[in-house]
């Protein structure tokens, strides 16, 4: 039997260094992670960014007359410009071509594309993005959601970020029962605003999680906790965090690393120690955050990504593709099973 390789469309338009770094870690992936690519963008660029030496085939290329800027409000933006790049990598996903995108362009604009061509899944109201981050014990990461999709939000949000989080963390990360927490200023159920005291009741009466209590920012990285939800601001500010320390350790390193024969020395014993550190405190090995809620797969990477984790973000996008996440989100997110979600909470 032969088997369809996971089609993955991206927008080779959007990020800080489209189309180049994009098309190259496109070419990186396909040949590495058994993707087939859709490139969507400006053909004429595109081919012009392609230094092919493999034997494997060639991306597709997919026209797009259009980009959505930085500088540009994003749903204003999305409706205007149908032809974007952005609009067709997800139209591809709609049409059933392509089986998710992945976009380090405006993140804005990637979300309300998802929103306008993908739709949201049955009973969520509001998209997350979800970002993995390292912890303390090895191989145990901790999913954060959401990190920027939401900057206000009402305890259903959270809510429904938790158990999608949860079904996320099960299929794709492999982790049994995840731990839900809610990131928090203290442990006690009184601890913090309104939000944080009514998510906190809510989450202890739903049956579809296991939620375990506050999380401080302390506990983020110490792998008691495999899903943390909180509101697009929180996690985003603790997502930027998170990569500065990541991006400050790897440095410091280097600098600790001394010069001369002892420093080759010391470097040459430790480098796969070293290769292995940077491995799980670097953000680029995750490439990107999963947009959860929306009718398909959509990887949102960092704007300033280059070839490496636009490739890692084709991987977690094969990955969530593979793990069914769309389909277990949509059979496993049944809110009439508990009493817990209440529609004007």
């Amino acid at each position: 039997m032969v088997i369809t390789p996971t089609r993955i469309a991206i927008d080779a338009m959007g990020g800080d260094y489209a189309p180049s770094e994009i098309v190259e870690g496109a070419i990186q992936a396909q040949e590495t992670h058994g993707v087939k690519v859709l490139l969507v963008g400006d053909p004429q660029q595109i081919k012009a960014c392609i230094n092919h030496k493999s034997n494997q085939p060639l991306p597709e290329i997919v026209p797009a007359e259009e980009i959505v800027e930085m500088h540009e409000e994003p749903l204003t933006a999305i409706r205007r410009k149908s032809k974007a790049s952005i609009n067709v990598a997800m139209k591809l996903v709609k049409q059933k071509e392509a089986d998710a995108v992945v976009s380090a362009g405006h993140s804005g604009a990637v979300m309300a594309s998802a929103l306008l061509r993908l739709g949201r899944i049955s009973g969520i109201d509001r998209p997350a993005i979800g970002a993995v981050l390292p912890t303390m014990v090895p191989k145990k990461p901790v999913l954060i959601l959401d990190v920027g999709a939401n900057v206000d939000c009402r305890p259903k949000f959270l809510e429904q970020f938790a158990v999608m989080g949860t079904i996320y963390s099960e299929y794709v990360l492999g982790t049994t029962e995840p731990k839900v927490g809610l990131l928090n200023i203290g442990e006690e159920p009184s601890k913090g605003n309104d939000l944080s005291v009514r998510t906190h009741q809510i989450l202890q009466e739903n049956n579809q999680i296991k939620f375990i209590g506050n999380a401080e920012g302390r506990d983020v990285l110490s792998g008691s906790f495999d899903v943390i939800v909180c509101d697009g601001f929180a996690g985003n500010v603790l997502l930027k965090f998170a990569e500065a320390v990541g991006d400050a350790v790897l440095q410091m390193m280097k600098e600790e690393l001394t010069p001369g024969l002892s420093g080759k020395i010391g470097t040459a014993i430790l480098r796969p120690n070293l290769k292995r550190m940077k491995q799980r405190i670097d953000h680029v090995e995750h490439g990107g955050g999963l947009l959860l809620g929306v009718g398909g797969i959509c990887i949102i990477s960092h704007g300033s990504a280059k070839a490496i984790a636009i490739s890692n973000a084709i991987r977690s996008a094969r990955d969530a593709v593979e793990n069914k996440v769309i389909e277990r989100i949509n059979s496993n997110y049944v809110p009439e099973n508990h009493k817990s979600i209440v529609s004007n909470q």
